[in-house]
């Protein structure tokens, strides 16, 4: 039985070196990344069981994508399409310091994932794991890939997580909102930010309360919320558990969300409290921002030093966002 579940579509990202611009740069760094793949990564090097499923193009991109996330110790379930039914989604993401913002360029039209079909996807695994985590990442995509999340979602045998991982360069706030929303009677978990709460879901107050909010809206059992620059929170069992962020040199904040959902799920399946759980979240996405690029090669080592270091109550928070 697979502990842990994803699905979702991985691109190839490109960036120039860190002080580069997209249209001058001569070379550019490649990373296999996305939602439901980063999750992934992060569970897996955690020490998880975890299977990652989606539809990509059988091209050499396509490949590269599927054997990069094998090497980070997880399966690759993938249904593949020939290169004339889909390509390989492609991101170009350039990193900027203040005063100059950073800037994503999406290249995710007519990918593979587009034509997904539940009957595409090993179903029987879905249904033997005991967590199943979908990103609304993908859900832009196309209503396939909706109806394919949701046929995911409900065929979950064990817990079911969505993350609304929202991409205003994707759509709409108010079409994530509505297919978002369509997909909460078949979620257990929810996994959000307080900025996509508030812009795509219309949640008002502060994060404990908009949780709250979330938790009576959806008929969840757990919500996630991380906070910016204070951490993060849990509602679990009507009972709030918050963690301040830690302090860090940030390099790339790009995969930290993703690598506090990887780890907060892989420890809730090593039988982790829901403190101790978020405390591993919190660990990991910190460390992740010290790491440049989008994946989460995070070091299970490290994270259990930042655990102890937060349970000695050394000093943290002020780490910047979380997402």
């Amino acid at each position: 039985m697979t502990q842990l579940v994803t699905f979702g579509e991985a691109v190839l990202r490109l960036s120039p070196p860190p002080t580069a611009r997209l249209e001058t740069a001569e070379q550019f760094d490649v990373w296999t990344t996305g939602a439901a793949s980063n999750v992934a990564v992060a569970a897996s090097r955690l020490g998880t069981d975890v299977a990652w499923m989606s539809k990509l193009s059988d091209t050499p991109l396509g490949r590269r994508a599927v054997s990069t996330l094998r090497g980070h110790g997880l399966t690759a379930d993938v249904t593949w399409a020939d290169a004339d039914e889909g390509r390989q989604g492609l991101t170009f993401y350039e990193h900027g310091t203040t005063p100059r913002r950073s800037t994503s360029v999406d290249d995710r039209d007519r990918t593979a994932l587009e034509t997904i079909e539940p009957g595409g996807l090993a179903m029987d695994t879905v249904q033997n794991a005991e967590t199943v985590f979908a990103s609304g990442e993908s859900l832009a995509l196309s209503e396939d890939v909706v109806e394919t999340t949701q046929a995911v979602l409900r065929a979950a045998g064990g817990k079911s997580v969505l993350g609304l991982d929202y991409r205003p360069d994707l759509w709409s706030s108010e079409d994530a909102r509505e297919t978002i929303t369509e997909l909460f009677p078949a979620v257990d978990v929810f996994v959000t930010n307080t900025e996509e709460a508030q812009r795509v879901l219309k949640q008002t107050g502060k994060p404990p309360e908009m949780a709250h909010q979330l938790a009576n809206e959806g008929d969840f059992e757990t919500v996630v919320m991380t906070r910016g620059e204070h951490g993060a929170l849990v509602w679990h069992d009507a009972t709030i558990h918050e963690r301040d962020a830690v302090e860090t040199d940030a390099v790339d904040v790009t995969g930290q969300h993703d690598a506090f959902v990887g780890a907060f799920l892989g420890r809730r399946l090593a039988g982790d409290d829901v403190g101790g759980a978020l405390a591993h979240g919190v660990a990991a996405a910190a460390l992740t921002r010290t790491i440049h690029g989008p994946v989460p090669t995070i070091d299970p080592s490290e994270v259990e030093h930042v655990v102890a270091d937060l349970d000695d109550g050394s000093p943290g928070g002020g780490g910047g966002p979380l997402r």
